[in-house]
């Protein structure tokens, strides 16, 4: 016979969480604590979708602002988020990816072939963990533009304005006007996401303007032509930085070594193979330490994978074989160990895929 406590627990002790209820509720399950670090990854994320349009060939430009109230905007010149309804839903793409969890085109339906969000939550937990969100996409000639409040809609989808004499034209204001935004109004795509962090979720909302300098700017790095600007209004003079590189890694390479002597120029290598793409730039240099940055889909991977261990195994290799050619190393010779070739080491390598396996979300 059940005893009290069994009794007790029944199907009305089973809580169901809907729609975006669940990030509120574990928030550092999706986006890794309520600290300045999940504060920092809610605006990353909206970062990346835009380098992801990057990624996939169709933004050259994306600008940042930090308003004095610690709003946040982002906006790209990509393809613009699609507005047509979602069979699966009933909603517009817009709304579906802005508030239903593990929705995006990344899981294969062709949207993209290579990119950084793989999980479907990214803008969607932005959204809810920001008090208000406004998501502005233009696209086919309209202004497109939809409202949330803690990530539920408080606007229907609307078409604002549209594209008239090579700029665009607003049949009707914004509802935040207090968050102009400084932006080359000729593009004639593109995707803009206004949000405020929500201050009961996070136990700042003070915006690390470090952390969105240092990540844009290796995001540059990677995505070489592609120019990326941050404005930071929160001083009496407002502060405004552009990233654009050339160069791509073998500038980082250099940039890391710019304080140090160095041994060789920048070796740069980069090939593709079965729908993946490899780059990596090396260069050796006095330090006694080893510097290796790797890259998978543009999302760092401090802790190396399979890509830092093919390069390892390539790299001792390559250096054994050349060695024995120009004699250096002879026939009865030991070859050089992989701790051998790490001294002095530079290196940063990306690789391009179409599934990577990551731990997690964040």
């Amino acid at each position: 016979m059940a005893d009290a406590k069994t009794q007790s627990y029944n199907a009305s002790n089973i809580t169901v969480l809907e729609g975006l209820e669940a990030v509120r509720v574990r928030p550092a399950m999706y986006v890794g604590g309520t600290g300045a670090s999940g504060l920092f990854h809610i605006i990353r994320e909206i970062i990346d979708n835009s380098i992801d349009e990057a990624l996939a060939g169709y933004c050259s430009e994306i600008f940042i602002n930090v308003y004095p109230d610690n709003t946040v905007a982002v906006v790209d010149n990509g393809r613009g988020i699609p507005t047509d309804k979602h069979t699966q839903t009933g909603k517009s793409a817009l709304e579906t990816v802005m508030t239903v969890l593990h929705a995006g085109g990344k899981f294969g339906g062709g949207g993209y072939k290579v990119s950084g969000g793989l999980h479907g939550v990214g803008m969607s937990c932005t959204n809810a963990l920001s008090t208000w969100m406004e998501s502005e996409v233009r696209r086919d000639g309209k202004i497109y533009r939809q409202v949330y409040n803690i990530g539920k809609p408080v606007t229907d989808l609307e078409i604002v304005g549209e594209y008239k004499s090579g700029k665009w034209v607003y049949s009707k204001p914004s509802t935040n006007q207090t968050y102009p935004f400084h932006y080359d109004n000729s593009h004639k795509t593109g995707t803009l996401q206004v949000f405020k962090p929500d201050a009961t979720i996070f136990d700042t909302t003070d915006i690390s303007y470090k952390a969105i300098f240092q990540h844009i700017k290796i995001q540059s790095y990677l995505m070489a032509g592609l120019k990326i600007t941050v404005r930071d209004e929160r001083e009496q003079k407002p502060v405004s930085y552009s990233f654009y590189f050339d160069g791509g890694i073998s500038s980082y390479v250099r940039d890391i070594d710019d304080n140090d002597k160095v041994l060789s120029n920048v070796f740069r290598a980069k090939g593709v193979s079965n729908e993946i793409e490899v780059a990596v730039a090396l260069q050796y240099t006095e330090s006694m330490e080893e510097r290796v940055f790797a890259f998978a889909n543009n999302i760092i991977t401090p802790e190396g994978g399979t890509h830092i261990a093919g390069f390892r195994t390539a790299l001792n290799k390559c250096l054994n074989d050349y060695a024995r050619k120009i004699g250096i190393l002879k026939e009865k010779d030991p070859s050089f160990t992989a701790e051998d070739v790490k001294e002095g080491l530079t290196a940063v390598v990306s690789v391009r895929l179409g599934n990577p396996q990551f731990e997690g979300q964040t």
